[in-house]
Formats: structure tokens, C-alpha cells, sequence
């Protein structure tokens, strides 16, 4: 990687900008802020240039990655001159439990006439939420529920009038309003949590199913094959559970399109047609041929101690009162034997995904020390594990708080903030639009940037269900979580949305998303200087954010306003 050679000409372009205070308020896309944008740019090329080197091999919870990367962000909290945020201590355990599958399994599929085993990686992928030594499944009849969906809010049941107990669940991925396209229809193109796969496992385990396929479908589930087939590879982690996850499906897995369409037809049912049949209201479930699957995963254990780290500037009137700036620090660490599949590299190194909105947590650090006047709230900045394996840091967070939720002011996460895209926008993609009282500040920041307001450029791929701030939402903190827009102010919106489309396609969750020098970060700059803007704003303001009226949240919300002091 040349970090070196990187680093020394980053402390060049740190000692060019120079030390500044910056004020409260941002500023628009020239001038003055022009100077503090570039600042703060030089940050993240040093913070992303180590975060993303080979020697961080590509920070997976629980290895040398987490211990280096951890290390480091305590070392520069503390040089910046923040205060532990979790009492005397920087970090906040977070208790895994690792499960490798032996990638030698197969699935097999037996019918009267029909016999194929299929193989992990390229026509199926598969793991365990059981923390076990081994699980089976045996001679389990397949189902095909359509989306797996119990929506009793929407009138949807696609497991009504059937009993999974013990059978294998065959679903599509996403929800019938991406496929119908009728805005009518859940959310139309506009993913729910429905959509997400996690419900869908959950969902199946709570039906009694033994196991649960999804079909991939690019479109519909936002990323390539290559994301799943590789994601399943290695170490699968999940928050130690008491009970090992008896209660979870034994086995939980993706099949590729090709691959499913041939099952179908292998069952006498037609894909395409019953993918139609299940996106209309009033789908029954369609037992598959006489199809069954058995299988075995073999797999190894072990339990660990991952951490948050956690950050914090103590607010000088209210300092049970916070807004907490959130970014994971994980990513997918190394997978062996990809040089073999000709990939050429082993550690996913995860320069954008996410040391960009790691790095972004240190430069807001520098911002908020270097005001004239100290936050009348506290601010919390909060590094998370495991957001790549299912959000495990801040749902551990979330579920174990080190401050009072009810006084908990918002959420403002940051994730994958450079995504490919060079240079400046000229408009804020919201992720969730529309959610809650946060847009209001976000609108006044960003109008000082000379930007806009836009929903998120691709709402069917469920970014709100797939970031750290959504488990902050789940339990009623109000969540702000932006992504890149395509509106490029120099190259246009074909051309940004090319960017960001190149990225999804062959940087995203791949060992090619790599730091480079040349990549022109004065975009993701200016989007630190967004969520400064916001969160020192809130921090003098004695308002709460609420949720939208109508939102699954609001509820939780409201529940505890008698729980902070006027």
C-alpha cells in the first residue's frame, strides 16, 4: 500500500492547512469553508491511510485487526484531549461468539427423480446462528412462502395456512412493493424491514422452520452475488447467546438466481410465475415437489470479547443530555484462500466501508474541542464493532446503554461516506427521509452549503435496515443517517451516479476498496462539517428531536419524555 509514503504526504497537507478553530456554524462551498473543509479532508486521508492498511488487516472483531484498530482510536481520542465515555475506561465489551463453517458442506436436495448436492460458494452459501459444533437438518420437505412475510398491519401472511414446523423455507428477498413497483403496495419501491433478510431468517425461526433459503436477485437485494457467497466465508459472529440460539433456524442461507430457477423447475413449479403469484395479496404458500433437504455444517466455536469504543466530551449545563456520533470501525478482516480464486488478495481492508466514517469520528472530535465556547450538552462519539455482522455493537449498545436512552438527544451516524464518489454534491441524500424532526437541522446545515435535501438515490436496497443508527431507531432514539448523492457540482448526475454505481459493483464488501491518495475527499469532508453542524446545534438547544407522526418509533419516544428533567 505504500502507507509510508502516504502518510508522509499527509502530515505534508496537514502542516499546508494548518490549525484552525472553526466556528459553530458551516459554511457554503467556497471561501472560508473551502480552508476548514480541507483541513478536515487531510484528516480522513490520514486516518484512513493507517485504518485501511494491510497492518489493520482489515479489522474483523475479535483478531490482531481489532486490537491494533481499537488501540489506535484510544490513542488519538486521548491526543485530541477527549474523556474516556465509559467512566474511566474507553471501551465497552461487547461478548461474541464466532462460528466457522466447513466451507466443504453441501446442501442436498432429493426428490422422487431428483437428486443434486450443492456446493458452498458458487451454488449456495450457507451458516449457523447456532453456536454449536454441529447441526443438521434432515429430510426437510421445501416450501416456498414467497417473501416470508407476517405483516398483520398490511393484511400479509405468506405463511398463513401452512405449518413450516421442521421444513425448509424458500423465499424471495426484499418485498412485493419493490417487485410490484405500485407505491400502494407496503412501501413500493422503497424497501420496509420486511425486505431485509435478517427479519426473513427471524420470521422463518419464529414459524419453526429448520431452515430458511433466500434467492438472490441483484436488483432486488442491492449487491452482487459476490457479497453473499463471500460474506458467509470465515468467521460468522453474533452476540454470545445464553441459550447457543437453540431457538434460530439450524440453517440459514442464500441460493443464486440460476441455481433456484433450476430447483423450481426441478419441483415442477416455475419460478418467474410464482415470484409474480407471491407479490400479489392473497399469496398461499406452494409446497415444493416433494423436494426435501438435508444437510450438516460442521463448524468451529469460539467466544471473544469485542469492544465500542467509546469517547466523550462532557456538556458544561447538561451533560446527562447527549447526542451521540456514531461509525463502526469493523470490517470484514481476511478471507484465506481468495488468492486461490484468483481475487489476489486476501484482507478486505475496507477504506470506505468503514474507515472513512471512522475517521470522521476523530476529525468531529478535533471540531467540537476546537469551539470557542464548550457543547451545553455531551457529546458522544461512538466507535461500533460487528456492524458488518449484523449491527452487534450498537444493538449490544442499544440494549445495554451507558447513558439514559430517554436523554439520549439523537443519533447521527456516519457509514461508508466517500462510497467512490470524488468531489462535492450539491445536494444531502437522506437515508429514511422523512423520518423524523432531524431532517429540520440537517435542511438548515446543508442550506449553508448550498445543498439540498433529496431521498436517498436507491431506497429499494434497504439502506435504513442495514447501518448502526437503525438500532438506536429501534429503540427510540431519533436516527439521522445520510448517504452520497449522485449531483456531482463538477461532473454532473450520470456521472456520479456511474461513481457510486462502480462502487456497489466492484469495490463494495470486495478486498478492491482500498485507500488511495489520490482519492479526492473534499466531499466527505464537507459532509463531517454536516454533521458538525447538526450535532453542535443540538447541542445547545434545549429541544428533543421527535419522530414523524405515523412512525413505527414514535411511540417508544414518547413513552419516556417524563424521564428527563426540564
Amino acid at each position: 500500500m505504500g502507507r509510508l509514503t502516504v502518510l508522509g504526504c499527509v502530515f505534508i497537507m496537514l502542516a499546508a492547512c494548518g490549525e484552525q478553530k472553526p466556528p459553530a456554524a458551516t459554511s457554503g462551498p467556497a471561501g472560508e469553508g473551502d480552508s476548514r473543509r480541507a483541513r478536515i479532508e487531510a484528516e480522513l486521508h490520514q486516518h484512513i491511510a493507517v485504518l485501511a492498511s494491510d497492518e489493520f488487516e482489515g479489522r474483523a472483531p475479535a483478531t490482531p485487526g481489532e486490537e491494533k484498530t481499537v488501540a489506535y482510536l484510544q490513542r488519538e481520542f486521548a491526543a485530541l484531549g477527549l474523556q474516556p465515555g465509559n467512566g474511566d475506561s474507553w471501551f465497552q465489551e461487547v461478548p461474541v461468539t464466532s462460528v466457522t463453517v466447513d466451507p466443504s458442506v453441501t446442501l442436498q436436495l432429493r426428490g422422487d427423480d431428483y437428486s443434486r448436492d450443492l456446493v458452498f460458494a458458487t451454488e449456495m452459501a450457507v451458516s449457523t446462528p447456532q453456536q454449536l459444533e454441529s447441526v443438521t437438518v434432515e429430510n426437510s420437505d421445501m416450501v416456498f412462502v414467497g417473501y416470508g412475510i407476517v405483516a398483520p398491519e398490511r393484511g400479509w401472511n405468506d405463511y398463513a395456512g401452512i405449518n413450516v414446523t421442521d421444513k425448509t423455507v424458500v423465499m424471495l428477498v426484499n418485498d412485493p412493493g419493490y417487485t410490484s413497483q405500485d407505491p400502494a403496495l407496503f412501501n413500493g419501491n422503497t424497501m420496509t424491514y420486511y425486505g431485509r433478510w435478517s427479519y426473513k431468517y427471524e420470521e422463518a425461526a419464529r414459524q419453526g422452520a429448520a431452515a430458511a433459503l433466500i434467492v438472490h436477485e441483484t436488483g432486488a437485494a442491492g449487491y452482487p452475488w459476490e457479497v453473499v457467497s463471500v460474506g458467509r466465508k470465515g468467521p460468522q459472529i453474533g452476540l454470545t447467546a445464553a441459550d447457543k440460539n437453540i431457538d434460530r433456524v439450524e440453517v440459514e442461507g442464500w441460493l443464486p438466481l440460476p441455481v433456484a430457477e433450476q430447483v423450481f423447475a426441478a419441483a415442477g413449479l416455475d419460478y418467474q410465475t410464482l415470484k409474480a403469484a407471491a407479490t400479489r395479496p392473497g399469496f398461499k404458500a406452494v409446497v415444493m415437489g416433494g423436494l426435501a433437504l438435508s444437510a450438516t455444517l460442521s463448524n468451529s466455536v469460539s467466544h471473544a470479547l469485542s469492544h465500542n469504543v467509546v469517547a466523550r466530551i462532557p456538556g458544561t449545563r447538561y451533560p446527562d443530555e447527549l447526542i451521540v456520533h456514531s461509525a463502526h470501525w469493523d470490517h470484514l478482516g481476511i478471507k484465506p484462500g481468495l488468492e486461490d480464486d484468483g481475487e489476489g488478495d486476501a484482507i478486505y481492508n475496507g477504506a470506505s466501508d468503514n474507515a472513512s466514517g471512522t475517521a470522521a469520528l476523530l476529525a468531529l472530535g478535533r471540531l467540537y474541542l476546537a469551539q470557542a465556547t464548550a457543547p451545553e450538552r455531551s457529546i458522544l462519539l461512538l466507535a461500533l464493532t460487528a456492524e458488518e455482522s449484523g449491527l452487534l455493537g450498537s444493538r449490544w449498545y442499544a440494549e445495554n446503554p451507558l447513558y439514559p436512552l430517554a436523554t439520549t438527544v439523537a443519533n447521527l451516524n456516519m457509514d461508508n461516506i466517500y462510497k467512490g464518489m470524488d468531489g462535492l454534491s450539491s445536494e444531502v441524500a437522506v437515508v429514511g427521509f422523512g423520518n423524523s424532526e432531524l431532517d429540520n437541522y440537517l435542511a438548515e446545515v446543508a442550506a449553508g452549503q448550498d445543498r439540498v435535501l433529496v431521498q436517498e438515490p436507491n431506497p429499494e436496497k434497504g439502506f435504513y435496515y442495514r447501518s448502526d443508527h437503525f438500532n438506536f431507531a429501534k429503540v427510540g432514539v431519533p436516527a439521522l443517517y445520510t448517504t452520497r448523492s449522485n449531483a456531482s457540482r463538477e461532473h454532473g448526475r450520470v456521472w456520479g451516479q456511474n461513481q457510486l454505481d462502480a462502487f456497489t459493483a466492484n469495490d463494495y464488501h470486495k478486498p478492491s476498496d482500498e485507500y488511495s491518495p489520490d482519492w479526492d475527499l473534499s466531499g466527505a469532508a464537507e459532509n463531517v462539517l454536516l454533521m458538525y453542524g447538526i450535532g453542535s446545534r443540538l447541542a445547545a438547544s434545549r429541544d428533543f428531536p421527535e419522530w414523524a407522526e405515523g412512525n413505527e418509533f414514535k411511540d417508544i419516544r414518547d413513552a419516556s419524555e417524563d424521564q428527563r428533567v426540564p
